[in-house]
């Protein structure tokens, strides 16, 4: 007999871990992360592999949280890029 899986579990928020971005619970990788490499071209099962330590079920989890929100974690992107950019220009 299979498991069931609450999906509103696998992603979570905290102010204490890494400034409340959503992350993929229990595991401290960022949606944004996985956005990026799915923007990139990769997918899921290549994200996964990539990072060893998630199941296919919480890549999925993370791609879909950033589907329906992806106004969020694009701004999210782009300011973690313009930061990027500030930092390299100061060197």
């Amino acid at each position: 007999m299979s498991t069931i899986t609450d999906i509103g579990t696998l992603i979570s928020r905290n102010p204490d871990i890494h400034g409340g971005c959503p992350i993929i619970a229990g595991s401290g990788v960022r949606v944004r992360r996985i956005a990026i490499w799915y923007k990139q071209g990769l997918i899921a099962e290549e994200i996964a592999d990539r990072i060893g330590n998630l199941t296919l079920t919480q890549v999925y989890a993370a791609l879909t949280y950033y589907h329906a929100n992806r106004e969020e974690i694009d701004a999210d992107i782009a300011a973690e890029e313009t930061e990027g950019d500030r930092s390299s220009s100061i060197d």
